[in-house]
Protein backbone atom coordinates (compact mmCIF):
# COMPACT_ATOMS: atom_id res chain seq x y z
CA UNK A 1 0.00 0.00 0.00
CA UNK A 2 1.45 3.59 -1.02
CA UNK A 3 0.42 6.13 1.27
CA UNK A 4 1.24 9.67 1.37
CA UNK A 5 1.70 12.65 3.60
CA UNK A 6 0.99 16.16 2.58
CA UNK A 7 0.35 19.69 4.12
CA UNK A 8 2.12 23.25 4.27
CA UNK A 9 5.17 23.98 5.83
CA UNK A 10 5.29 22.94 9.55
CA UNK A 11 1.77 21.51 9.26
CA UNK A 12 2.98 18.27 11.48
CA UNK A 13 3.11 15.40 8.77
CA UNK A 14 7.03 14.86 9.21
CA UNK A 15 6.19 14.02 13.12
CA UNK A 16 3.31 11.66 12.17
CA UNK A 17 5.03 9.65 9.17
CA UNK A 18 7.29 9.03 11.70
CA UNK A 19 4.55 7.92 14.25
CA UNK A 20 3.12 5.82 11.47
CA UNK A 21 5.92 3.86 11.22
CA UNK A 22 6.41 3.15 15.12
CA UNK A 23 2.74 1.63 15.27
CA UNK A 24 3.79 -0.43 12.08
CA UNK A 25 6.68 -1.65 14.09
CA UNK A 26 4.63 -2.99 16.48
CA UNK A 27 2.06 -4.87 13.82
CA UNK A 28 4.82 -6.40 12.52
CA UNK A 29 4.03 -5.35 9.13
CA UNK A 30 7.05 -4.20 6.51
CA UNK A 31 7.37 -0.50 5.18
CA UNK A 32 9.70 2.26 4.50
CA UNK A 33 9.35 5.95 5.25
CA UNK A 34 10.87 8.53 2.14
CA UNK A 35 10.08 11.75 1.75
CA UNK A 36 9.79 14.08 -1.57
CA UNK A 37 12.34 15.85 -2.60
CA UNK A 38 14.65 12.86 -2.07
CA UNK A 39 14.52 9.67 -1.32
CA UNK A 40 17.04 8.19 -3.26
CA UNK A 41 21.23 9.56 -3.43
CA UNK A 42 20.57 11.42 -7.00
CA UNK A 43 16.96 13.12 -5.80
CA UNK A 44 18.64 14.35 -1.78
CA UNK A 45 20.99 15.92 -3.94
CA UNK A 46 17.91 17.30 -5.81
CA UNK A 47 16.82 18.32 -2.11
CA UNK A 48 19.38 20.61 -1.57
CA UNK A 49 19.41 22.92 -4.26
CA UNK A 50 15.77 23.10 -4.41
CA UNK A 51 15.07 23.92 -0.65
CA UNK A 52 18.38 25.72 -0.07
CA UNK A 53 17.54 29.99 0.29
CA UNK A 54 21.04 30.65 -1.33
CA UNK A 55 19.01 29.57 -4.93
CA UNK A 56 16.53 32.21 -4.36
CA UNK A 57 16.95 33.12 -8.17
CA UNK A 58 16.11 29.86 -9.35
CA UNK A 59 13.69 30.18 -12.30
CA UNK A 60 10.14 28.52 -11.37
CA UNK A 61 10.58 25.91 -14.44
CA UNK A 62 13.99 24.98 -12.94
CA UNK A 63 12.01 23.91 -10.03
CA UNK A 64 9.42 22.21 -11.24
CA UNK A 65 11.58 19.98 -13.60
CA UNK A 66 13.75 19.42 -10.65
CA UNK A 67 10.80 18.00 -8.73
CA UNK A 68 9.49 15.98 -11.96
CA UNK A 69 13.07 14.51 -11.96
CA UNK A 70 13.64 13.69 -8.39
CA UNK A 71 10.47 12.05 -8.39
CA UNK A 72 11.36 10.00 -11.37
CA UNK A 73 14.03 8.73 -10.01
CA UNK A 74 12.04 8.03 -6.27
CA UNK A 75 9.88 6.17 -8.70
CA UNK A 76 12.17 3.58 -10.08
CA UNK A 77 14.38 3.69 -7.67
CA UNK A 78 12.59 3.17 -4.22
CA UNK A 79 8.92 3.04 -4.45
CA UNK A 80 8.31 0.59 -7.36
CA UNK A 81 9.89 -1.55 -5.75
CA UNK A 82 9.18 -1.74 -2.28
CA UNK A 83 5.67 -1.92 -3.24
CA UNK A 84 6.38 -4.91 -5.28
CA UNK A 85 7.95 -6.51 -2.42
CA UNK A 86 4.58 -5.44 -0.51
CA UNK A 87 5.94 -3.25 1.72
CA UNK A 88 4.04 -0.71 2.89
CA UNK A 89 5.22 2.95 1.17
CA UNK A 90 4.78 6.13 3.75
CA UNK A 91 6.03 8.80 1.84
CA UNK A 92 6.48 12.94 2.88
CA UNK A 93 5.13 14.35 0.06
CA UNK A 94 4.07 13.39 -3.79
CA UNK A 95 2.67 14.39 -7.18
CA UNK A 96 -0.18 16.14 -4.91
CA UNK A 97 2.46 18.67 -3.55
CA UNK A 98 3.06 19.31 -6.85
CA UNK A 99 -0.23 20.69 -7.59
CA UNK A 100 -0.44 22.48 -4.88
CA UNK A 101 3.31 24.19 -4.81
CA UNK A 102 3.47 24.29 -8.66
CA UNK A 103 -0.21 24.56 -10.15
CA UNK A 104 -1.92 27.12 -7.48
CA UNK A 105 0.77 28.57 -5.87
CA UNK A 106 3.03 29.00 -8.76
CA UNK A 107 0.98 29.57 -11.71
CA UNK A 108 2.02 26.71 -13.96
CA UNK A 109 -0.67 25.44 -15.99
CA UNK A 110 -2.89 22.06 -14.33
CA UNK A 111 -2.50 20.05 -17.63
CA UNK A 112 0.75 20.75 -18.05
CA UNK A 113 2.03 19.94 -14.26
CA UNK A 114 -0.71 16.50 -14.82
CA UNK A 115 1.19 15.15 -18.17
CA UNK A 116 4.93 15.73 -16.26
CA UNK A 117 3.45 14.02 -13.11
CA UNK A 118 2.17 11.22 -15.23
CA UNK A 119 5.60 10.42 -16.89
CA UNK A 120 7.77 10.70 -13.75
CA UNK A 121 5.21 8.35 -11.91
CA UNK A 122 4.17 5.95 -15.15
CA UNK A 123 0.98 6.83 -13.75
CA UNK A 124 0.97 5.38 -9.89
CA UNK A 125 -0.76 7.19 -7.65
CA UNK A 126 -1.04 7.03 -3.75
CA UNK A 127 -4.07 4.27 -2.34
CA UNK A 128 -4.38 7.13 1.11
CA UNK A 129 -3.63 10.78 1.10
CA UNK A 130 -3.62 12.18 4.35
CA UNK A 131 -3.63 15.87 4.10
CA UNK A 132 -2.75 17.71 7.40
CA UNK A 133 -4.78 21.43 7.34
CA UNK A 134 -3.59 23.89 9.40
CA UNK A 135 -3.52 27.73 9.53
CA UNK A 136 -0.66 29.18 7.43
CA UNK A 137 0.59 31.35 10.60
CA UNK A 138 0.71 28.30 13.35
CA UNK A 139 2.84 25.76 10.20
CA UNK A 140 5.29 29.03 9.54
CA UNK A 141 6.24 29.51 13.34
CA UNK A 142 6.79 26.06 13.77
CA UNK A 143 8.36 25.64 10.87
CA UNK A 144 10.64 28.71 11.45
CA UNK A 145 10.70 27.14 14.90
CA UNK A 146 12.48 24.09 13.95
CA UNK A 147 14.81 26.14 11.45
CA UNK A 148 16.06 27.67 13.76
CA UNK A 149 16.99 24.81 16.12
CA UNK A 150 19.32 23.20 12.80
CA UNK A 151 22.23 23.56 13.39
CA UNK A 152 23.64 22.11 10.08
CA UNK A 153 24.86 25.11 7.93
CA UNK A 154 22.54 23.89 4.75
CA UNK A 155 18.84 25.13 6.09
CA UNK A 156 16.21 23.89 4.14
CA UNK A 157 14.42 27.38 4.23
CA UNK A 158 13.81 28.84 0.67
CA UNK A 159 10.19 27.65 0.80
CA UNK A 160 9.37 29.28 4.35
CA UNK A 161 10.84 32.63 3.23
CA UNK A 162 8.04 33.04 0.35
CA UNK A 163 5.36 35.82 1.06
CA UNK A 164 2.22 34.87 3.40
CA UNK A 165 0.20 34.74 -0.19
CA UNK A 166 2.46 32.26 -1.10
CA UNK A 167 1.23 30.05 1.67
CA UNK A 168 -2.50 30.61 1.63
CA UNK A 169 -2.02 29.68 -2.11
CA UNK A 170 -0.61 26.46 -1.28
CA UNK A 171 -2.64 25.66 1.37
CA UNK A 172 -6.13 26.33 -0.61
CA UNK A 173 -4.92 24.39 -3.65
CA UNK A 174 -4.52 22.01 -0.95
CA UNK A 175 -7.75 21.68 -0.32
CA UNK A 176 -9.26 22.25 -3.72
CA UNK A 177 -7.15 19.00 -4.43
CA UNK A 178 -8.43 17.27 -1.56
CA UNK A 179 -12.45 18.01 -2.86
CA UNK A 180 -11.68 16.66 -6.32
CA UNK A 181 -10.17 13.47 -4.92
CA UNK A 182 -12.04 12.94 -1.62
CA UNK A 183 -12.32 9.16 -2.43
CA UNK A 184 -8.46 9.36 -1.92
CA UNK A 185 -7.35 12.01 0.17
CA UNK A 186 -8.62 12.10 4.04
CA UNK A 187 -8.29 15.88 5.48
CA UNK A 188 -7.15 15.89 9.15
CA UNK A 189 -7.37 19.00 11.22
CA UNK A 190 -3.49 19.75 11.96
CA UNK A 191 -3.64 21.74 15.16
CA UNK A 192 -4.81 18.66 17.32
CA UNK A 193 -3.08 17.08 19.75
CA UNK A 194 0.04 15.13 18.27
CA UNK A 195 -1.29 11.64 20.23
CA UNK A 196 -4.96 12.50 19.29
CA UNK A 197 -4.05 13.24 15.65
CA UNK A 198 -1.88 9.87 15.46
CA UNK A 199 -4.90 7.96 17.04
CA UNK A 200 -7.26 9.33 14.20
CA UNK A 201 -4.74 8.56 11.27
CA UNK A 202 -4.44 4.41 12.83
CA UNK A 203 -8.51 4.17 13.31
CA UNK A 204 -8.64 5.28 9.73
CA UNK A 205 -5.87 3.98 8.29
CA UNK A 206 -4.92 0.60 9.70
CA UNK A 207 -8.43 -1.23 9.10
CA UNK A 208 -7.68 -0.18 4.79
CA UNK A 209 -4.15 -1.66 5.63
CA UNK A 210 -5.54 -4.78 6.49
CA UNK A 211 -8.47 -4.95 4.04
CA UNK A 212 -5.37 -4.80 1.03
CA UNK A 213 -3.05 -7.55 2.77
Amino acid sequence: MFITFEGIEGCGKTTQINLMGSFLDTKGLPYIITREPGGTEIGEEIRKILLSSKNKDMSLTTELFLYIASRAQHIKEVIKPALANKKIVLCDRFSDATIAYQVYARGFDLKLVKKLNQLATYGLTPDITILFDCPVDVGLTRAMGRIRSETNQAKEDRFEREDRNFHEKVREGYLKVAKKKNERIIVIGGTKDRDIIHQEICNTVFPKIIAER
